[in-house]
C-alpha cells in the first residue's frame, strides 16, 4: 500500500438526478423521516434537506423530458375552480396550476404529463 493510497478516503459517490429525486420523494412521503431515510441510503440528513431544496426551487428538474420533476403545488379546499371551468361530466376534475408568473393554467384530470409540461413551458417563459 502506498502512502496516498493510506491517506486517502472513499472515494465520493456521485448520484444521478433520478436517484437524488428518489430519495427526495421518499424523504416527502407522510410520515417519513429525512433521519431515517438518510439512514438507508448511508447519507447525511444535510445532503437530502439540500436536495430537497434544490428540487423545490427547480434545480433538480434539469433532467431529461422522460424523467420525473418535482413541482411546487398547493392544494386549495373549498370549489375554487370556477364552476364554467367544469366540463358537462360531475365525475371530471378540473386541476389548477398557478405557474410562477402568475398565470393559471386549468386541465382535466386526464391530461398528459407529456403534453402538459412543454405548454406549462411555454406559458411561463411568455413575457405578455
Amino acid at each position: 500500500m502506498t502512502a496516498d493510497a493510506a491517506t486517502a478516503g472513499p472515494e465520493r459517490r456521485r448520484w444521478t438526478t433520478a436517484q437524488k429525486l428518489k430519495v427526495v420523494s421518499e424523504s416527502l412521503a407522510p410520515h417519513a423521516s429525512v433521519t431515517e431515510v438518510a439512514r438507508r441510503h448511508g447519507l447525511n440528513p444535510n445532503l437530502i434537506y439540500r436536495w430537497r431544496h434544490q428540487a423545490k426551487t427547480g434545480a433538480l428538474s434539469k433532467a431529461p423530458e422522460a424523467q420525473s420533476r418535482f413541482a411546487l403545488v398547493a392544494v386549495a379546499t373549498g370549489g375554487s375552480a370556477r364552476a364554467s371551468m367544469r366540463s358537462d361530466h360531475d365525475s371530471d376534475c378540473v386541476i389548477e396550476v398557478v405557474l410562477r408568473n402568475g398565470r393559471v393554467l386549468r386541465l382535466s384530470e386526464g391530461a398528459a404529463p407529456a403534453r402538459v409540461a412543454p405548454l406549462a413551458d411555454a406559458l411561463e417563459a411568455c413575457g405578455l
